[in-house]
């Protein structure tokens, strides 16, 4: 078994034993893997109490060749989550953050740079930044990172560009905007507006801070349900946090 060293988001911590835990990671270099932390659940354990929900920890593991679950011998903690303790619209943020990548990526897979991305977004959540725009950044840059991002600028029937107007279709379906031309017949299509397409559009575009990102409100409740139910049809399911955003929506 070779031994590997690498950063890791603690994704989900579930007890195995009375003294031990499996645990779902979202590793650097390694993408998810699930792993037997062994001794994780004694008061003086061997893991130095680091292995909280949404830290960031630096870990070094064994890898198993087979289906089984890798062996967490280390784990040294880099920052906790601490809006866990301090509001709850960020909590629920946080763990939208790890349903997602859960979710949307498959053990062995390695994204470095999801992993980065994931790291700023629980930063940034940690350092009093707006929720709502800090998710939703999160949301567009992370599918497309993934190349799951919906089409915005082009129909996603025939390529053909997107004039301006007041309202776009846009196919949950399909995977993005459609012309007047290609809507007919098209399932589970929904509206639009030019004010929410232009922000996901803005929002797809960033790669730097999230800071300077904002939404009205007007905006934000309207890209939360069409949002929600690309994310849907996307994973084949409603992710639990969902009915959990509108509290931190703001």
């Amino acid at each position: 078994m070779a031994s590997e060293k690498t950063q890791a988001i603690v994704l989900k911590v579930v007890e195995f034993s009375e003294t031990s835990c499996v645990l779902t990671l979202f590793t650097e270099h390694f993408g998810k893997v699930g792993a037997l932390a062994k001794g994780a659940r004694r008061p003086k354990g061997p893991f130095e109490g680091a292995l909280d929900l949404l830290a960031l920890v630096r870990i070094v593991f064994l890898r198993k060749s087979s289906e089984a679950l890798d062996l967490l011998t280390e784990a040294k903690l880099q920052r906790r989550f601490r809006s866990a303790q301090r509001e709850l619209s960020r909590l629920y943020a946080g763990y939208y953050v790890a349903e997602l990548l859960s979710e949307l990526t498959d053990n062995g897979d390695p994204h470095p740079e999801l992993f980065a991305l994931a790291d700023e977004t629980l930063l940034a959540l940690d350092c009093g930044r707006s929720v709502a725009p800090a998710v939703l950044r999160f949301e567009v840059l992370a599918l497309r990172l993934l190349g799951h991002l919906p089409s915005l600028d082009e129909c996603v029937g025939c390529g053909q560009s997107i004039p301006d107007e007041p309202r776009t279709a846009f196919g949950l379906v399909a995977g993005g905007v459609l012309c007047a031309r290609c809507r007919p017949g098209q399932r589970q299509v929904v509206s639009i507006t030019a004010g929410g397409l232009a922000a996901l559009k803005r929002f797809a575009a960033v790669n730097g801070d999230c800071e300077t990102l904002t939404l009205d409100d007007k905006v934000r409740g309207e890209l939360r349900g069409v949002w929600n139910n690309y994310l849907a049809h996307l994973i084949g399911h409603k992710p639990r946090m969902h009915e959990y955003l509108s509290v931190a929506a703001k």
